[in-house]
Formats: structure tokens, sequence, C-alpha cells
């Protein structure tokens, strides 16, 4: 069946007095209990997880305070499957079609208007759930649990689009509608299958109260002496102050070294000064530096050395001329021509494609190769960094593990370090490595060093300005660059620009080198696959720890 020409189809002849006059088309649970039965059609909110066979009338919200810590649950009654909601719209498509293009949108009403709009993926939730169940019950903010669900990305979508501006100080009224959409482009709606309004006291400015606030008081660290550089500390309090407060979520520590000595060392969400942090995707620029360590020591000739240098291609899927001409420079820079970016959920490539299967580098090798839709610009693709690594461990005496150890970590006197491994069980450098915040910026000090470490070269100085370059432009976010695995981007603060290399992971993870200042900045953080983990780092650098430093 052609899916497009059904979809014009029904555009044309179905109108929105059949919604819900169609027979059903697969079986559902139906209605699970007297509760349900007389709340077909609504929402109803609560402030932990309780499951709808538990939940009672007493338990549910009619009003509410929110604040920064704040959870909120909600339990959506519907009378019907959404697939059997999908099939009134569309009585001609069979089930797999309708799960496959259809899904819910959620409309987020504060005060009565439609402040956000999202049609959620047709991936979430599964065919199956569509399929059977008549119940939705899943959190819309889970502070425990953040990104955890489909729900929850709603949300944060949803306060990243007007609602934080909308929930201002104050009562509000809010309201989440849920209807049935179906087709990717020019979608039919249909009618409301549940609904539901809380009453909102909302309470996320806190007063913060600076004589309460006792900043940390540095200790020297291997390798990291204290500094006596002068900084506006009200600024600071006033951040931490904030973290506690949870305005800023899920952050586990501020380090800020001056000219390579510990100038600001502070904690937060349980962390402390020996927690290893899982700063996921910060470990994608160790690939970078183990290349130029590599190259150093005459196991690479140089990052222009062509993947035929290292794999026999004449054995893998989609083998093309431009795959073997691929060049380590191009995995370095995420400009290779792999039809891989983990941005698209539908690319063949996506990160999230490669971790089930049994070997990510066969994986990675087997992919398409596109070169009408990737010529030569930046995506993001995380596979091209697994392959790198694959690369540096066959050639690295002893394997990367050893080689890193021996040849990074032990001058840094870095000791305490987690890595995660492929299913080969060798290390991978995708992401995940954990380390103090004190070790990780040595990390990056050693790059505002040009690549010395306590009077050794450590890596080349040469392959320090190459990875510290604006080699690509990113697509869709003006005056931001990559470098070799490093990220390049311009703060402005009181009317200046301070342009930052920096290494950066999911949840708000970051290692910071600043071009024409002698600060390292590293921020950890835990609000994995939120939508505000990196603008609110962003927040913090340039309303209070570049303020702080420029004092």
């Amino acid at each position: 069946m052609n899916v497009p020409g059904s979809l014009r189809f029904i555009l044309l002849f179905v109108t929105s007095h059949l919604f819900g006059q169609a027979p059903d088309l697969v079986p559902t649970q139906g209605i699970t209990s007297p509760l349900h039965g007389a709340n077909v059609g609504r929402i109803r909110f609560t402030d932990r997880a309780i499951p709808a066979a538990d939940l009672t009338d007493t338990a549910c919200l009619g009003t509410y305070t929110l604040t920064n810590r704040s959870n909120l649950f909600m339990t959506a009654f519907m009378g019907n499957s959404l697939t059997n909601y999908l099939h009134q719209l569309a009585p001609d498509l069979p089930a797999d079609v309708l799960t496959k293009t259809g899904g819910y949108q959620f409309n987020f009403f504060v005060d009565d208007r439609l402040v956000y709009q999202s049609n959620l993926h047709p991936g979430a939730p599964y065919a199956q759930v569509k399929n059977t169940e008549t119940i939705i019950s899943k959190p819309l903010i889970d502070n425990q649990k953040e990104g955890a669900w489909w729900s929850q990305s709603a949300w944060n979508r949803f306060m990243n689009n007007g609602g934080d501006a909308a929930l201002t100080e104050g009562p509000h009224r809010f309201r989440l509608d849920i209807r049935p959409y179906l087709g990717p482009t020019n979608p039919i709606v249909g009618g409301l299958l549940a609904s539901g309004e809380l009453k909102l006291l909302v309470n996320r400015k806190p007063v913060i109260d600076l004589r309460t606030i006792r900043l940390n008081v540095p200790k020297p660290y291997p390798g990291l002496p204290v500094s006596t550089e002068r900084f506006d500390r009200d600024k600071i309090k006033t951040l931490k102050g904030m973290i506690d407060a949870a305005v800023f979520k899920h952050i586990t520590s501020v380090v800020v070294l001056h000219k390579g000595k510990l100038l600001i060392e502070e904690y937060g969400n349980g962390a402390t000064r020996d927690s290893l942090h899982d700063v996921r995707s910060v470990g994608k620029s160790l690939a970078s530096t183990l290349t130029g360590m590599a190259i150093r020591d005459g196991h690479l000739t140089s990052e222009t050395q062509p993947l035929s240098a290292f794999y026999d291609l004449r054995v893998v899927a989609n083998n093309v001329p431009r795959k073997a001409q691929t060049t380590l420079r191009e995995l370095l820079t995420m400009s290779s021509a792999f039809d891989g970016n983990d941005d698209d959920n539908d690319s063949p490539g996506n990160e999230e494609n490669m971790y089930p299967t049994p070997n990510w580098v066969d994986f990675t090798l087997n992919l398409p190769i596109d070169t009408a839709k990737y010529k030569g610009t930046w995506h993001y693709f995380t596979a091209g960094v697994v392959l790198l690594g694959d690369v540096l461990h066959k050639v690295v005496p002893g394997g990367l593990e050893r080689y890193a150890g021996q040849q990074l970590f032990g001058p840094l006197r870095i000791r305490r370090y987690r890595w995660p491994y492929t299913p080969q069980q060798t290390v991978s450098l995708a992401g995940g490595i954990r380390m103090n915040a004190l070790d990780l910026a040595k990390y990056g000090q050693l790059y505002q060093n040009g690549g010395r470490w306590q009077g050794r070269q450590l890596v080349p100085k040469a392959w320090v300005d190459k990875t510290l370059t604006r080699h690509k432009a990113i697509p869709g976010r003006p005056n931001e660059y990559y470098g070799y695995l490093f990220w390049n981007k311009t703060y402005r603060v009181n009317g200046k620009a301070y342009e930052t290399y920096y290494a950066t992971g999911n949840g708000g993870n970051k290692i910071f080198v600043f071009k024409d200042q002698p600060w390292v900045i590293v921020v950890t953080a835990t609000a994995y696959s939120t939508a505000y983990a990196h603008s609110q780092v962003d927040r913090m650098m340039e309303q209070y720890i570049l303020l702080a430093l420029l004092h």
C-alpha cells in the first residue's frame, strides 16, 4: 500500500464527525478498574509514581506547589488504545503502518493559552504499547530519574519552548491535552483522548542568603597547587546556592584553574573530591589526544592515513572506494562520508543502532557511504570515534588501555579512573570514562599548557595547535566549530568575547580550555538526556563563573 497516497486520500475524505466510529482494529486491555471507568478522557496528576492499579482519588492532585525539586507524574485514562484511535483516522491502513506513522500529540497550556504543541516521535511508545494499553502512566518531572521516559522529554521541550517563561512565580492553571496524530508531514490530528488541569503555585526562584553559604577552601592536589588569585566570591556563593536549590539541576562539581592552580572547587548533589564522574562523550576528546601521541611515537604516520591502511575493506558491506579513502582526520573532525549521524534517529549509523550489536567496529565498517549527504560537512558520529579507537588499539604496543595508562594518565598522575569497554572488551572511546573533577581539570590544563606537563612535552605542540583549530563549522549553530574531537564556541560577557575549546558530554559535562585567558573550567553533571543540560551550563558560565573570574 502506498502510505503517503493513503494519507492524502484520508485528508480529503475523513472528517471529524467520523472520529470514534470505526470498529476496533486490535484488541486492548480495555477498562482496567472502576477508577479508570470513572475517569475516561481525564488526566490525573500525582507528586510521585503510583501504578494505575493503586491510584486513588485522594492521591490525585488538584493544586500543587511547583518548585525546582518537585516531581510531577500523570495518569491518562483513555477509552481505547492509540492504535485503534489512529485506525479511526485511517480505516484503510494496517496496524503496523499506523504505529510507525502515528503517535500522541501533547498540547501544553498555561492559563488557557497554548504554549507548546509536540507530535511525539512515532517510536514513543513502542508499537505493542500503542496496540494494547489504554492508560498512560508516566512521569513529566522525575528528578531522581532524569531523561528516563519520552514523557519527560516532552515536558522538557515544553519548558524550553515557552513553558519556563510562562510559569512565572505565583498561581497558574496548567493543562495538558492529548490527541492522536497520523503522518510525519501535514499530520491528521484526531479528537481529544484525555485532558487534565492542575492549579499550580510556582515557587522556583529561591531567596539566596549569602550569609549562610560557605565556599569550599581548596587544598593542594597532586599536580595542582592552590591559587591565591582573587575572584568575586559572592557570584560563586550565589551559584552554589542555586545549585543547592536545584535552579541549576544535577550539578555535581565546578572546578576552576587559574594559571594551572586550583582557584575554585565546589561540589553538589552528594559528590566529593573523590567522586568518579561519568562524563559521557567528554571521553571522545581522549581519542584525539592518543592519536597525537601515537603519531609522536611513530605508531601512526599522520592523521591523513586512510582506513585501507588498517582494514581489508574488500570483505565489508557497502564497499566503495570512498570508504577505503576515509582518513583518520575525517574521523577526528566528524566529517567522513559514513552514513552515521547521532542527531538523526533514522540514520543507519546512529549510535543507538550500534550499541546492541555484538561488534561495534564491524557495525561501523559495514555502514553505507553517502557522499551526496555528507560533502565534508560535520555530523555527530560516535561510531567513527569507536573506529578511531580500534585503529589506535591495533597500532600502539600493548593495546590502547595500557598505552593510555603509561603515556597519558601516568605522567599526569591520574591514578583513579574507570574505562568503559566495547563488546570485545577493548577500551571504548565512544564516551563514558569516569574520573574525578580535578583529574579532568588536569587533562584540560595539559591543553592550556600547549601539551606540556611539569616540564615534559606529553602531546606535541603542533598536535595541540591542530586540535584547537576551527576545522569544521557546526551546522545550525552559528559561530560554533569543531576541531579534532574538541568543540569551539565563544561566550560574550559584558560586551567582550571569550573564546574556548571544550570537551563535552551528555548530562552537561564540560572541560573548557580558554584561548586567551589562563582558565580551565570543569563542570560535571548528571542531567543525562535532558533538554536543559547544556544550556544551563552556558547560563552558569555567562551569568556566574566568568563574571566571578573577571572581577
